[in-house]
C-alpha cells in the first residue's frame, strides 16, 4: 500500500456504445446495444439510457430486444473502437511510463512513476485533466479512480462512473471497504459470493472478522489469503507496463449450425485470414496454431499443430488450420469456429516460402484418398453430405450491411447502416459532430453504395503532442464538477 493515492485506474463509460453515439448524432441520448444480433447474439456493450432498461452486457440479445424493443442494435466496430482506444493509450502514456492495459477502454497507471503526482491534491489534479483530455480528445467520458493500490483504484473508479473522479484516502481503506459486498473484491464471482453467503459472510467486514484461517478453509489455500488480504484493503500489485499477449485468436458463432463441410473449411480459412491481420496488427508472430469447434451439442474440440518457427504468413496459418480441420468430425453440425495463434514472439520464420510449401504438401497428402473407407451406414448410400439451404436475402444483406456499420453513397456521402431486409438496405446519411442525417433506402447491391471505414469522432482534436503541460489544469463540462469527489 502506498502512502499516497498515486495509482490511477481509467474506465471509459460504456465505451463502444458511447463510441456509436458519438459517431451517429441520431442516437445521442438513445438507448444503443452493441453486440452479437444473431438469435445467439450476446450483448458487448449497453449504453446508460439501455442500462436503466435492464439490459447489461453478456445478455442474449434476444433477452435484450425483450427488454428495450426500441433501442438501437448495432454490429461492433472494432477498428473505431481501437483507434480511440489507441488515443486515450496515448495520453496514459505520457502521464507516466507505467501503464497497464487491461483492455481497449480500461488501464492502470502508476503516476508516481511519471512524476504526474506525489501526494492527494497533485493525484486529483492529474485525474481532473485527463478526464478533460481525454473528452478533448476523443469526444468521450470516461472514470477516473485514485487510491494508494491497484484494487482500491478500481473500486473507486466504478463508483465514479459514470463520468466522474472518486480518491480513496490512504488510510481510509478498511472503513470504505467494510459495508461492501463480498463481490466487491477481485476474484469473488458468482459461485464464491455464493458459496461464502451459505456461510454467513455478505460484506467485506463479514471475511475479515471471520479470519485467514477460516477463509483458507471455505475456499482454500491461495484463494484464502488473498481474500484475507483485500479484506483488510491490502494490495502490493505494481503496475506493469508489458502485458505481453500469450495468444492471438479470434472466432464465431453461427445463428445457424453448418453442416456443409465445404462451408466449414471455407470460414475456418477465413478466420485464419483474420486471425493473421490481428497477428501483424500487433506486430508479433507465433509459432502453434489453434483450431476451435464448438458442435451442435456444445462439445467443444480444440487441435493444435506446432510450426518450424513462428511466422505471420496467412497462408501458412490458413493451411495448418485447415489441416487441423481434417481430423475433427464436423457430421452433426458446428456451432462455433475459431482460430488462434499461440507461441508469440517478435520475429518471423526466414524462410517464408520454404515453409508454406512444406505446409502445401502436408495439406496435399492430406486430401489424397485413402486406401479404404468404412462403409456408409444403412440407409445413407447414394447420399452426399448433408447440404445447406442456400442464404437467404436477408442474410445476405445483414453479412454484406451490418446494421451501425459505415457506408459511402456517390450521391449522398458517408452514413451508417440503419438495418437491411428484402433486398434492401436503410442507411442514415450523418457525421460525428453533425446534425442529425436523412434516411435513404437503396437494392442491396446499388453499385454506388460502398461500405466505409469509420470518420473520427472528433474532426479536429486538440493538439496534445505536449501534453501534461499544454492542456488547462480543469475545465467545465458535464460531470466535471459533480463527478468530483473523494472517498474517505
Amino acid at each position: 500500500m502506498r502512502p499516497a493515492p498515486t495509482i490511477l485506474h481509467l474506465d471509459m463509460d460504456a465505451f463502444y456504445a458511447s463510441a456509436e453515439q458519438a459517431a451517429k448524432p441520431s442516437l445521442r441520448g438513445k438507448a444503443v446495444v452493441v453486440g452479437g444480433l444473431g438469435p445467439r447474439g450476446v450483448v458487448a456493450t449497453a449504453s446508460y439510457e439501455a442500462r436503466i432498461l435492464g439490459v447489461h452486457s453478456a445478455m442474449p440479445t434476444a433477452q435484450a430486444r425483450r427488454l428495450a424493443p426500441n433501442a438501437a442494435y448495432l454490429v461492433p466496430r472494432f477498428q473505431l473502437y481501437r483507434s480511440v482506444s489507441e488515443q486515450v493509450m496515448e495520453l496514459l502514456g505520457r502521464l507516466s511510463p507505467l501503464v497497464e492495459p487491461l483492455s481497449l477502454d480500461e488501464a492502470f497507471v502508476d503516476l508516481e512513476a511519471g512524476g504526474a503526482a506525489d501526494d492527494s491534491a497533485s493525484a486529483r489534479r492529474t485525474g481532473e485533466r485527463l478526464r478533460t483530455a481525454i473528452r478533448a480528445v476523443t469526444g468521450l467520458s470516461g472514470s477516473v479512480g485514485l487510491a494508494g493500490s491497484k484494487m482500491l483504484a478500481k473500486i473507486a473508479s466504478e463508483q465514479a462512473k459514470p463520468d466522474g473522479l472518486v480518491l480513496i484516502e490512504p488510510g481510509t481503506e478498511r472503513e470504505l471497504l467494510a459495508p461492501m459486498s463480498v463481490r466487491t473484491l477481485p476474484g469473488v464471482g458468482p459461485a464464491t459470493g455464493d458459496h461464502l453467503r451459505r456461510a454467513g459472510m455478505t460484506t467485506v467486514h463479514d471475511l475479515a472478522e471471520a479470519g485467514e484461517d477460516e477463509l483458507v478453509r471455505l475456499v482454500g489455500k491461495a484463494h484464502g489469503h488473498g481474500l484475507y488480504r483485500m479484506a483488510l484493503g491490502l494490495d502490493d500489485r505494481p503496475v506493469v507496463a508489458e502485458r505481453d499477449a500469450k495468444s492471438v485468436s479470434v472466432e464465431d458463432t453461427f445463428d445457424v449450425d453448418l453442416h456443409d463441410r465445404v462451408r466449414v473449411r471455407a470460414e475456418v480459412e477465413r478466420l485464419a485470414v483474420r486471425c493473421v491481420e490481428r497477428l501483424r496488427a500487433a506486430h508479433r508472430s507465433g509459432r502453434t496454431v489453434v483450431l476451435k469447434v464448438r458442435r451442435y451439442d456444445f462439445s467443444t474440440l480444440t487441435r493444435s499443430e506446432t510450426l518450424r518457427g513462428p511466422t505471420d504468413d496467412p497462408t501458412v496459418v490458413r493451411e495448418a488450420a485447415a489441416r487441423l480441420l481434417e481430423a475433427v468430425d464436423t457430421t452433426g453440425g458446428v456451432r462455433l469456429l475459431g482460430v488462434g495463434v499461440t507461441g508469440l514472439a517478435d520475429f518471423t520464420q526466414e524462410d517464408l516460402f520454404a515453409q508454406a510449401a512444406d505446409a502445401r504438401e502436408l495439406a496435399e497428402r492430406a486430401r489424397e484418398p485413402e486406401p479404404e473407407r468404412q462403409a456408409p451406414e444403412s440407409g445413407t448410400e447414394g447420399t452426399g453430405p448433408a447440404e445447406e439451404e442456400p442464404e437467404s436475402a436477408e442474410q445476405l444483406a445483414a453479412r454484406r450491411w451490418p446494421a451501425g456499420h459505415d457506408v459511402h453513397h456517390a450521391a449522398h456521402g458517408h452514413g451508417w447502416v440503419q438495418g437491411s431486409g428484402v433486398g434492401r438496405v436503410t442507411v442514415r446519411f450523418e457525421e460525428p459532430g453533425g446534425p442529425v442525417g436523412r434516411v435513404r433506402t437503396f437494392r442491396i447491391d446499388d453499385p454506388e453504395l460502398t461500405p466505409a471505414d469509420p470518420l473520427p469522432l472528433v474532426r479536429d482534436p486538440v493538439d496534445y503532442s505536449s501534453w501534461p503541460a499544454s492542456l488547462p489544469k480543469s475545465r467545465s463540462g458535464p460531470g466535471s464538477a459533480a463527478g468530483e469527489e473523494s472517498r474517505p
